[in-house]
């Protein structure tokens, strides 16, 4: 689905929301560099009822267990263990976007991986041209996992972009996470 198709909808959602994964990287960098299979909208879990409301027509699937797609009906809430969905229009059309559910704690974002990440909610979003999106460190917070190709591309696109104090967030949070980390001595 086109990204503006998708913050077109969301813009129905009364709670907060934003673009994530590598769209939100390439709004950063200010161009488009590579493909993308797929558009990420993160919201709070708290929120994913009133998010499965807006999306009440929609076929909405979450990956639960992780790796397995099973219906999601109105009206369920999800696991803690759940933070992946998939949505489409009807049950026979392709999949248009994905939901990602972020954890939080009053005013504290919490990252889901590792609790002792955390950041204020009013520092995890930037505006951006009447939506909001995920700030570039969490981001590739996120991507630091798997390393695959396109998050290496994304990394190495977003980093001459950082400024100091988003540097020394993300190196932080990877030795929390990671210990050791590729990526660690390049934001040095």
């Amino acid at each position: 689905m086109p990204l503006a198709e998708v913050i077109a909808l969301f813009q129905g959602l009364d709670a907060p929301w934003w673009i994530s994964g590598g769209y939100a990287i390439e709004l950063v960098v200010g161009r488009a560099y590579r493909e993308h299979g797929d558009v990420d909208v993160g919201l709070l879990r708290r929120d994913q009822l009133a998010a499965r409301r807006l999306l009440a027509d929609w076929d909405c699937h979450v990956a639960d267990p992780p790796g397995t797609l099973r219906p999601w009906p109105v009206g369920e809430t999800l696991p803690a263990r759940a933070h992946d969905i998939w949505v489409r229009e009807r049950a026979d059309g392709p999949w248009r976007f994905q939901l990602m559910l972020d954890e939080a704690d009053g005013d504290e974002w919490v990252y889901r991986r590792d609790a002792r990440v955390r950041r204020p909610l009013s520092s995890l979003t930037v505006a951006e041209d009447g939506f909001h999106r995920i700030v570039p460190e969490v981001q590739l917070l996120y991507k630091a996992r798997g390393r695959r190709a396109k998050d290496e591309t994304d990394f190495a696109e977003t980093l001459p972009l950082l400024t100091g104090a988003q540097r020394r967030w993300l190196e932080e949070a990877l030795a929390v996470e990671h210990g050791t980390h590729p990526w660690r001595d390049r934001l040095r």
